[in-house]
């Protein structure tokens, strides 16, 4: 049986205009866009986009502009972008950059000529700060990367609060020689490095951070360095999943142990944290609220275009596992 906008319209309470309104991201409130898509997933309802087309100039299409879909924390924010999308009678569109400034020029471009409803967009640094409203003929909205970009509406982690939680937590556990390693593709890395700094300040420590390729390869290469070189720090902090994955690579293939010779944390609390060594400490972001809330104000950024920007700040969470143990005298690293 097949399901149409007037079986919507009577699941939510309302008419098949109100329906069509809420699906197009017409001006609808909010409460009545929830009850439209409640009805939605109840019925089954799969709204005929080739026939919107015909009426819109838009294709009822968005982008979505990602850094790198091999980091898992991306690809979960695109899975809960396209949840929200799909339920909201919106198709994706997934665009991969490779943290490629190029790239996200040549997608935006692509965006323009598919006529797309709409873009979230998670930028390198040098594409971040020229965004300006009014440069596309489409709404973007920034995620995990917000930079100086005030025409934007964005969603972002607090990194620079997350990146203090884990030095304070390390030197809760009695280490003082933390280095950090940070992604220098993005504002994320700049904020996270910011927010180590002026923790190990407070702390009366020293930093000592390195900006490196936000990869598993680059993490991987630095630790292996300190390993050959001696100049092992008591923990290290990495500021993405890829590049804490590398350091652990290294340690591995050092036969170095998790924290006896080096302690380790960082960010994204993916699957495989929980099982590396005696489990990493991590801070764990809110993948899926921040690729809902990004739907969410694409939306409403329609519904209001010419509302002010607004950037939402979401916390994360610090997840403690052994890698950050407190270490006994007998057990302390001497390098």
């Amino acid at each position: 049986m097949t399901v149409s906008i007037k079986d919507v319209a009577r699941a939510a309470g309302v008419s098949p205009a109100t329906v069509s309104r809420a699906l197009g991201g017409g001006p609808v409130s909010a409460e009545l866009r929830g009850q439209v898509e409640a009805a939605v997933k109840a019925t089954g309802y799969r709204p005929n986009l080739s026939a919107r087309r015909l009426r819109s100039r838009h294709s009822q299409t968005i982008g979505l502009i990602v850094a790198d879909i091999s980091n898992p924390f991306f690809t979960a924010v695109a899975r809960a972008v396209e949840d929200a999308a799909y339920t909201a009678g919106l198709r994706v569109i997934l665009c991969n950059t490779d943290e490629n400034p190029q790239k996200e020029a040549m997608y935006l471009q692509l965006m323009e000529e598919e006529r797309v409803t709409g873009v979230i967009f998670a930028p390198t640094r040098a594409s971040v700060d020229k965004l300006a409203r009014g440069t596309y003929n489409f709404p973007i909205v920034l995620i995990d990367r917000a930079g100086r970009a005030s025409g934007q509406d964005a969603v972002v982690l607090d990194n620079f609060a997350a990146a203090g939680m884990l030095v304070e937590h390390l030197v809760a556990q009695g280490y003082h020689r933390i280095t950090g390693l940070f992604g220098n593709a993005s504002t994320t890395g700049v904020e996270r490095h910011d927010g180590y700094v002026a923790a190990m300040r407070l702390a009366g420590l020293a930093p000592a951070a390195r900006f490196i390729a936000p990869s598993i390869e680059a993490a991987e290469a630095e630790a292996r360095r300190w390993f050959t070189q001696g100049t092992v720090p008591e923990a290290v902090i990495a500021s993405n999943g890829l590049m804490l994955m590398g350091v652990v690579r290294a340690m591995r293939a050092a036969g170095k142990r998790i924290p006896q010779d080096m302690a380790i944390a960082g960010f994204d609390n993916e699957s495989w944290t929980e099982l590396a060594g005696p489990g990493l400490t991590v801070i764990e972001q809110p993948v899926a609220d921040i690729g809902r809330t990004a739907m969410k104000l694409l939306l409403e950024r329609l519904d209001t275009p010419d509302a002010p920007a607004r950037k939402v700040v979401l916390g994360g969470r610090c997840v403690v596992r052994g890698s950050t143990s407190r270490i006994s005298p007998a057990d302390a690293p001497t390098a």
